[in-house]
């Protein structure tokens, strides 16, 4: 169903994301302008506060619609503030990572973005939720963690998403963690794990599909535990993703509305590609269609399922609003 004019939109950006912010404003301004739409107001990210705050701003202020033009980290503290609200969520991909947007089949580029919120619809998407914060994408604990924190992002900007790769090299040798994972209420599970994702999608960088069956409107989180414990099952393990074996060596996937992992140690954390403090547990719940997502419509992604009764009365507020 088609987005109507909202009466107020806002635009959270990340400063340091876009190469020239003078040019992005003009553009986006004027794209809105033509559509009909009412100027944005702009609000920038700070490193204290990389956007959840500037979004809550914006709801307070009246906007319906908020655009988020950054990285995943910006898109995840937008998420944050708005999960569980009426106001809708618009991405303008600006970083090397953009991964909700990249398992959505969302814009690459700000024109399309752009259009997309002009005249696209709306779908529900679910949500995971821990220590506070939201996240549309992954958390984890373990490697992952420790390739983002060795990831450059000098070498990020200069190649993109393969500085992954590079910043992945440095740990694959690492020691397995030992963990307590609690699956709902389900009897805990005890593995040696290099890492745990809690994931609300199945792709990650550079497109490879880990979770076939992820689905972010389904009111799950999917647990991938991967063992790995030589470079030989590393490659055994990126073989079977990369061929999507139904099943794949030394990787365990679970499903959960709730998840807790608990590690004997502190480990490298992160949510949505940001790492976070290092810490001995994770737990995560989901908040089922809780983000008001805007999206190309007609739907064609097989991620996205749509609530047609919330969708119409989301569209009559919107319109008696305006």
């Amino acid at each position: 169903m088609e987005l109507n004019v909202p009466a107020a939109c806002a635009v959270v950006v990340n400063p340091s994301k876009v190469p020239d912010l003078e040019a992005f404003r003009d553009t986006v301004t004027r794209t809105l302008d033509a559509a009909g739409w009412p100027a944005p107001t702009w609000y920038e990210t700070t490193p204290e506060d990389p956007g959840r705050g500037q979004a809550t701003e914006a709801m307070e202020n009246g906007a319906e619609v908020v655009f988020a033009a950054g990285g995943d980290g910006t898109v995840m503290a937008c998420v944050t503030a708005l999960a569980e609200t009426d106001v809708a969520l618009a991405i303008l991909p600006a970083g090397t990572g953009n991964l909700l947007a990249a398992n959505l089949g969302l814009a690459a580029d700000l024109d399309t973005g752009l259009r997309v919120a002009i005249e696209g619809g709306l779908r529900r998407l679910d949500v995971g939720r821990t220590e506070g914060s939201c996240f549309a994408v992954m958390a984890g604990l373990g490697f992952d963690a420790k390739m983002l924190d060795s990831t450059s992002e000098t070498t990020k900007k200069r190649i993109g998403w393969p500085a992954y790769i590079i910043g992945a090299a440095k740990h694959l040798r690492d020691r397995p963690m030992r963990v307590t994972i609690r699956i709902d209420d389900r009897p805990p599970i005890r593995r040696r794990a290099r890492t745990v994702l809690i994931a609300n999608v199945g792709r990650l960088q550079g497109g490879v599909r880990l979770l076939e069956a992820a689905d972010p409107a389904d009111g799950k989180l999917d647990v991938a535990v991967l063992s790995p414990r030589s470079l030989p099952q590393w490659v055994a393990l990126g073989w079977g993703i990369v061929r999507r074996k139904e099943r794949v060596p030394s990787l365990e996937v679970f499903r959960a509305a709730t998840v807790e992992i608990i590690a004997t140690h502190a480990e490298p954390r992160q949510l949505d590609g940001d790492t976070i403090d290092p810490g001995t547990r994770l737990h995560a719940e989901i908040l089922p269609k809780a983000l008001w997502l805007c999206v190309p419509e007609p739907a064609d992604h097989p991620d996205l399922s749509e609530d047609v009764d919330a969708v119409a009365e989301r569209a009559k507020r919107l319109t008696s609003a305006g």
